[in-house]
């Protein structure tokens, strides 16, 4: 065993002041969380009145009591769009992964509180990520949809990736995943084929209104009378059409049809068993608010993270004495073997060749990688080029991009450049991607991109035979570090979806065993494909 001894002073006057920083931090990200949430809550009167539940209750409601629930892309479209004050995140959607009578789903439904749950570009490019993660990981999908469809504001942006959706609907009845709506109320136009297009629809008794044309379109468009009800009520889709399976009574009804329904399934029957037997850390994981510095710029030991994740925080180091900037190694997380790959500083050439083997090695025996970002990016300068950091580099991007293995990544502190890439960022295309409320993820550093600036126009002023105008030089290197430091930080990226959300740094380890348990349990399983996907004649 190599069991990692911590070296933190905990309880210290540093341990207490990198501790409350970080609790800043993570309170700005609730605060923001919060918002969206208060204000679906304040339409709860409305929804009393009509009979409904809210979504966020639907969610509650057809997950399985005191199980575990991972969200996703939660901040997406933060003060993009009409959001203007994080109220609106999220994209029109509440999303994650929990479990459906005992089977572990994607579950996602229309934020009909907020705007009708109508869908923003954001909305779709979440949309888009569920559909993957779903097809990706072997996911039964239960839909809980209420919305006006595209936000029209944005129909340009909304509408070709909105029928990539559609397409990845079919995809996935045809690869053997199954999909469950359940239409809650509003399912116009385009919002009806995804209820359409799902392997089993539920409608319910007096708010169901699927339909291609409501009333209004219908009389401008050929100049028939008709009631909402007559052309896309439950019991319509129930008796007449057969667009529906099943007729509820109401939300709640609903909802206890769709847990039956995956009750009987046959999935978790089918479902690989899970080793619950492993131990915990040797460090508790409050400790890990006080190990990232207040000051980004200092730097720290990601060994100290390590023992306050892995299961008895146990560790074997590889090649330790190699290169001590990027840190690989194996342990167990939750009984499963992982390897560990981070950094306590910028990516060496000898790093990079480590790392590269490391993988190779990993993938020799099939454990996955999860990668803890903190790297200010490859190491720069004279030495590191005639000791072949782009060829080094490239090798290691290439293992990345090519292994086969599963891949989790956990934005801890920095990820700056193409060291981003090497850490398996989100154009590397881990398995799921989760970050810190501390994080930073850019091109560069905000500093440095200023400097660089300055220094490219304070050289073209001289070679025009100008005076360098200090004042403007000021002015590009100041405003430059400022919009690069906000496009850097944790709240820019999750709205951008270069991350699936941002994780309290205390759940890090919960969360990554619940995302391994997901990819073993998707591993393991077979699927009974067929060619068209489930079709209603």
């Amino acid at each position: 065993m190599s069991i990692l001894q911590s070296e933190i002073a905990v309880g210290s006057e540093l341990f207490e002041e990198n501790k409350q920083a970080l609790l800043t931090q993570l309170d700005e990200i609730r605060a923001v969380q919060n918002k969206s949430i208060e204000k679906s809550y304040a339409a709860k009167p409305k929804f009393d009145k009509r009979g409904k539940i809210l979504p966020h209750e639907r969610i509650r409601l057809v997950l399985d009591a005191d199980s575990p629930f991972v969200e996703l892309c939660g901040l997406v479209g933060f003060n993009m769009h009409d959001d203007k004050d994080g109220s609106e995140a999220g994209g029109g959607i509440i999303a994650g992964i929990g479990f459906v009578s005992g089977v572990r789903c994607l579950v996602s439904a229309s934020n009909s509180a907020i705007k009708g749950g109508t869908m923003s570009p954001m909305g779709v490019h979440k949309s888009l990520r569920l559909q993957q993660i779903a097809l990706e990981q072997k996911l039964p999908i239960v839909t809980l949809a209420e919305s006006g469809g595209a936000n029209l504001n944005y129909a340009a942006e909304v509408f070709t990736l909105g029928g990539t959706t559609f397409a990845n609907q079919a995809r996935l009845s045809a690869a053997g995943i199954p999909q469950l709506s359940v239409v809650h109320g509003n399912a116009t136009a385009g919002g009806a084929y995804q209820p359409g297009l799902s392997d089993y629809v539920i409608t319910v008794r007096k708010q169901t209104e699927m339909l291609l044309a409501g009333p209004p379109l219908l009389f401008a468009a050929t100049g028939e009378v008709a009631t909402a009800e007559e052309l896309g009520g439950a019991e319509m889709h129930a008796q007449i059409a057969g667009t529906a399976e099943y007729l509820a009574e109401n939300d709640a009804d609903a909802i206890r049809l769709a847990r039956e329904i995956f009750d009987h399934l046959n999935w978790k029957e089918q479902t690989h068993p899970i080793i619950e037997n492993y131990k915990e850390p040797r460090y508790p994981a409050d400790e890990l608010l006080g190990i990232i510095p207040a000051n980004p710029k200092q730097p720290f030991d990601m060994k100290e993270i390590i023992a306050r994740l892995v299961d008895d925080s146990d560790f074997l180091e590889f090649k330790q004495e190699y290169d001590d900037l990027t840190v690989c190694g194996w342990a167990k997380l939750g009984a499963m073997h992982v390897g560990i790959i981070t950094n306590n500083g910028p990516i060496t050439p000898q790093g990079a060749a480590k790392t590269a083997q490391f993988i190779q090695l990993c993938e020799q025996t099939n454990r996955p990688l999860v990668f803890l970002h903190n790297t200010t990016g490859f190491m720069v300068g004279t030495d590191a080029e005639q000791n072949g950091i782009i060829k080094h580099g490239s090798k290691l991007i290439q293992a990345v991009a090519n292994c086969s293995v599963p891949k989790i990544s956990i934005v801890v502190a920095g990820s700056y450049g193409a060291g981003n890439y090497a850490m398996c960022g989100r154009p590397l295309a881990p398995d799921f991607i989760f970050a810190w409320p501390n994080s930073h993820v850019a091109v560069m550093g905000a500093a440095q991109a200023g400097k660089v600036l300055r220094i490219v126009a304070e050289g073209k002023q001289k070679a025009s035979g100008m005076e360098p105008n200090e004042q403007m030089l000021d002015f590009l290197e100041q405003s430059t570090a400022m919009k690069l430091e906000q496009q850097s930080t944790a709240l820019f990226n999750t709205a951008m979806m270069h991350d699936d959300g941002i994780i309290d740094p205390r759940d890090t380890r919960k969360i990554l065993i619940f995302l391994l348990q997901t990819i073993y349990e998707a591993e393991y399983r077979m699927l009974k494909a067929s060619k068209f996907g489930v079709s209603r004649f």
